[in-house]
């Protein structure tokens, strides 16, 4: 899986980090493996096609809702199992917490929630019998489980008391399809390449409500000559296409975005390893008005056994 979380407020809120098994070298041996992954999108950027909005100068009320900020927190526990089969699984259980303000058409004053909770589930397995001596090539496919609540009010504000937007709800209310690719590769003694697209896709809607197709691919480098502490360079791609529904906004969501997330992996001792990642976007591309992040930042620990 690139994400592991629910899907996200918005297509410019993005986190599409190479998988958190693939960068520990599960891929490439049976065994098993649990990971505590924290992710922190702060939106705090109006944007609308690739151009910033300056909120300082739009006039009150506005016939436009003028988003201030979304901070994105997701933690996220997984499990995974690769079998000396070819097959391997992952199961991913987010937590959702998502503060976010915003001014809403016709209103002077900032309306603020907090929606949170259990995210959408995710269950995904791999085949890797594509592979060969000089490489590791696998398939994916899984699905993300509408687990997730979609009912989470505002609580403060003009609009205290309505339902927040579906975008940042915890969950969809909807069952999607994952599907996959990737390949990991060794370049000479010191140097590792990995490359992934996945696809998720909807099947169905819910009370007036279908999240739109994300299409997400990954290269990530890695230098293997400080042995266990492995620095890596990642650049990331997502393509959002626009929710659909009557409860969507589907005016302001969709996208293009890519990121280069420069990132570590170092041993802590025993069966246990920790990560972290930073992600900046090269290009952002938005439709209508949506909030983007400056800065994705991912850590976690991972224990084998």
């Amino acid at each position: 899986m690139l994400s592991p979380s629910a899907a996200f407020a918005c297509a410019s809120c993005g986190c599409t980090f190479t998988a958190d098994w693939l960068n520990q070298g599960l891929v490439t041996q049976p065994g098993q493996a649990a990971t505590l992954r924290v992710d922190y999108v702060p939106q705090s950027q109006l944007r609308s096609g690739t151009s910033r909005v300056d909120t300082s100068k739009l006039p009150l009320p506005n016939d436009h809702e003028i988003e201030r900020w979304t901070d994105n927190v997701y933690v996220t526990a997984s499990y995974d199992r690769q079998f000396a089969s070819d097959w391997g699984i992952n199961v991913a259980v987010p937590l959702v917490i998502r503060p976010h303000a915003t001014i809403a058409e016709d209103t002077e004053s900032e309306s603020r929630s907090r929606t949170h909770g259990l995210g959408d589930i995710r269950v995904t397995a791999r085949w890797q019998g594509l592979s060969t001596p000089g490489g590791v090539t696998g398939l994916q496919f899984g699905l993300v489980l509408p687990t997730g609540g979609f009912h989470q009010t505002f609580h403060s504000g003009p609009a205290q008391g309505e339902v927040v937007d579906r975008g940042l709800q915890p969950g969809t209310g909807t069952t999607q399809a994952v599907i996959g690719a990737y390949h990991y590769r060794r370049l000479g003694r010191d140097w590792a390449i990995m490359l992934q697209a996945q696809a998720q896709i909807a099947l169905n809607a819910r009370e007036d409500y279908r999240p739109g197709t994300i299409g997400e691919g990954s290269v990530a480098v890695q230098w293997l000559g400080l042995g266990r502490v492995v620095p890596q360079l990642q650049v990331n791609a997502r393509i959002n296409a626009q929710d659909s529904g009557l409860n969507a906004d589907v005016e302001n969501s969709g996208g293009e975005q890519v990121y280069i997330a420069p990132g570590l992996t170092a041993p802590l001792g025993g069966r246990m390893s920790a990560f972290a990642h930073v992600q900046l976007p090269l290009y952002q591309r938005v439709i209508g008005w949506q909030l983007a992040p400056r800065v994705n930042l991912a850590a976690g620990l991972t224990a084998r056994f």
